[in-house]
Parts: C-alpha cells; sequence; structure tokens
C-alpha cells in the first residue's frame, strides 16, 4: 500500500508541475485563424478531453482491482468464466461514446472538404524543390523558392527567426474571400501544409486534390512540404501572406505589369556584367542545392559545370537542357518556372564563374536567343 500511494503521489506531482503546462501550447495543435480551423481544433480537444477521461477511468479501475482483488494468504478465489452483464454494459457504453464522438467530426469533416468553386481559384503545383502558384482567374503566375541564406543553412552566419521559413515570393491571398485551392505535382509526391488554415493536402503527380480557405484577418502564415520528397525537401516551405481585398486587386496589377515589363526585357541590349549578376542570384536561388556554391556538383548524379566542356563549349546544348530539362535525371525544365531573361542570365554566369570564362569560348547568352528557342519549339 505504501509503494502504490507513493507511485501516485508522483504522478499527482508530474501532471501539476509547472514545466509542463508551459510547454502545452508547443505540442498541442494550433486553432488556426478562420471558421473552419477552430472548429477543427475545438473538435480534437472535446475528443482528446473524453479519451482522457476514459483513460482514467479505465487505469483507476484497474488499479482498484489490481488492489482489491490481489493475492492474500487465505483467501479463496471467485470461480467463473465471464461476467455477462459488465460485458454487455461495456460494448454497448464504448458503442455509444465513439457515436457520439463520430457525428461531430462527420459534419466538421465534410465542410473540411467541401469542394466548392471558390471566389479565387488557385492552382499549387509541387517541384523539387519549390512550390509554383497560378491564379486562375487573374491569369497569375510565379514560383515561390527558399530565401533563407546560404551562410545560415551552413551554420556560418546566426540563423534567423523564421529560419527555412521563409520565401522569396509568399502565395498573396485577400482576406474574407473563399479561397480554393488545387493541388497536385510535376514530379514527386509533395504535400502542402499551412496548420493555422486546417489544410494539409497531398501534391500527387497526375492527380489534383483540393481543400479551402476564409481567412478573417490579415497576416502572414507559414508551412512546409510534410512528404519525404527527396534530399532537400526540407527547403520547400509555405508562405501565405493574407491582406485586404484593396491591396489584393493592387498586387494582382502589380504582377500583370511586371510581367509587360518582363517580356519587353527580352528586347535590352544586355552588357555581360548585369547578366552575370542576375545569373548568380537565379543560380543560388535554384541550382546551388544540386551544382554546389562552386560549380563542382555531386557527381555522379549532379555533374559538375566548374571545367564541363558542355558548359564551355556547347552553348545550344546548354541552352536545350534548361529549357527541356533531362530526362530519366533530376535535371528538371526550366521554361516555365525561369523567364527568357533569367535563363540567358544564368547560363552566362556558369560560363564565366570557377574559371571557365578563361578556358571556354566565353560566349554569353542573351534573353533574345532563349525567346528564339521558344519560338522555333511552337
Amino acid at each position: 500500500m505504501v509503494l502504490i500511494k507513493r507511485i501516485f503521489a508522483a504522478l499527482i506531482s508530474c501532471c501539476v508541475s509547472l514545466p509542463l503546462f508551459a510547454g502545452w501550447g508547443d505540442v498541442n495543435m494550433t486553432p488556426g485563424v478562420n471558421a473552419l480551423s477552430r472548429e477543427i481544433f475545438d473538435l480534437h480537444m472535446t475528443i482528446f478531453w473524453i479519451c482522457v477521461v476514459i483513460g482514467a477511468l479505465v487505469l483507476g479501475f484497474m488499479v482498484y482491482l489490481i488492489v482489491a482483488f490481489r493475492k492474500k494468504e487465505g483467501d479463496k478465489p471467485a470461480q467463473f468464466d465471464d461476467h455477462p452483464v459488465l460485458e454487455m454494459t461495456w460494448t454497448v457504453l464504448f458503442a455509444v461514446i465513439l457515436a457520439v464522438m463520430a457525428i461531430p467530426a462527420t459534419f466538421t469533416m465534410i465542410r473540411a472538404y467541401d469542394d466548392a468553386e471558390g471566389d479565387i481559384n488557385i492552382l499549387i503545383t509541387g517541384h523539387q524543390w519549390k512550390w509554383q502558384y497560378e491564379y486562375l482567374e487573374d491569369e497569375v503566375s510565379f514560383f515561390s523558392n527558399l530565401s533563407t541564406d546560404l551562410d545560415q543553412r551552413n551554420n556560418i552566419a546566426p540563423k534567423s527567426d523564421n529560419y527555412l521559413l521563409e520565401v522569396d515570393e509568399p502565395l498573396v491571398i485577400p482576406t474574407n474571400k473563399r479561397i480554393r485551392f488545387l493541388i497536385t505535382a510535376n514530379d514527386v509526391i509533395h504535400s502542402w501544409w499551412v496548420p493555422d488554415f486546417a489544410v494539409k493536402q497531398d501534391a500527387i503527380p497526375g492527380f489534383i486534390n483540393t481543400a479551402w480557405t476564409q481567412v478573417d484577418e490579415e497576416g502572414i502564415f507559414r508551412g512546409q512540404c510534410t512528404e519525404l520528397c527527396g534530399q532537400y525537401h526540407g527547403y520547400m516551405p509555405v508562405v501565405v501572406k493574407a491582406v485586404s481585398p484593396e491591396d489584393y486587386e493592387l498586387w494582382v496589377n502589380e504582377k500583370k505589369e511586371a510581367k509587360i515589363q518582363q517580356a519587353l526585357l527580352t528586347e535590352k541590349l544586355w552588357s555581360t556584367e548585369e547578366l552575370y549578376e542576375i545569373g548568380e542570384g537565379v543560380y543560388q536561388t535554384n541550382c546551388v542545392a544540386c551544382h554546389q556554391v562552386n560549380g563542382e556538383g555531386l557527381p555522379p548524379v549532379f555533374p559538375a559545370l566548374a571545367g564541363s566542356d558542355l558548359v564551355l563549349n556547347d552553348k545550344a546544348k546548354q541552352i536545350e537542357i534548361l529549357m527541356e530539362g533531362v530526362q530519366g535525371a533530376a535535371m528538371q525544365s526550366y521554361a516555365e518556372q525561369l523567364s527568357e531573361v533569367d535563363i540567358a542570365a544564368v547560363i552566362t554566369y556558369t560560363r564565366k564563374a570557377w574559371g571557365n570564362d578563361a578556358s571556354g569560348d566565353g560566349e554569353i547568352v542573351i534573353p533574345k536567343e532563349i525567346l528564339d528557342y521558344k519560338n522555333n519549339k511552337l
């Protein structure tokens, strides 16, 4: 009996300890920022406490049986095979409890998977390792890349508050509008997850899954890919910026204007220095994970660009590889991911960096050449 009392005292002290409750918010679900996420959170907490009560009652009953009916000298054990009343009671009782839990859960899941068309419909495509967002009504499309500095990833510089959860272009949505997400992938399985929206949906090549949200407040909300999608799975975060409907319209107009200006840049006379500077930034964002900062790559899977005969002497083939990708290899097509300026600039950068300029023909690539390649493929 003394031992049992000590065990109970230890359990109670653990349950009421302040550090335990201090960390509760770090392990529990988030209530989220919209009505559906809060409904899911409330459902989660209701079922959680039902399970706690059931667990406490079952554990208490077991302890009582262990103590009250333990083997004692002189006691003669009862002889029986079963207890029909007790067995029927707990079978019916737990069936009723499961039904009570299932009814609200079913209604909540029906609302969560409502596939009705949204005020704004966005196609989300997972790539290794970035997200592409296409606004179907507004004809706006862009890629969202991890923007965490390389020095932070390599433990050279101090890590920021949003380490590995920051991107160059967030997904922008208006508040108080129904947003429907159509989620797919172009290579392997990814998973688009924003806990504040209670949205987590697999992105599967060849399939389109749907999800939706309606955000009531402005702010920035972060998530991640939650499917192991390759070597740099942890480097494709999700960042969503909710703004007022007026600011959203301004943002859409700015994106459309930027698209027009980008098209005009193909006619500009570019200097080598301008292309090299732009290309370095494009390389750091899109190429460095596989081909490394020094261009040495990770052979044999990711070939070296420094000293590469193809990079040094075959400009046409290099353009083709970036535009078409390499079938059966990790090299993907960048024809839809990067602009003509970015593709020309990054090719120029690889032909000039790491001593390549001294070894090869040193010829630059201009955006007009990339545009001509696209037109010839049509």
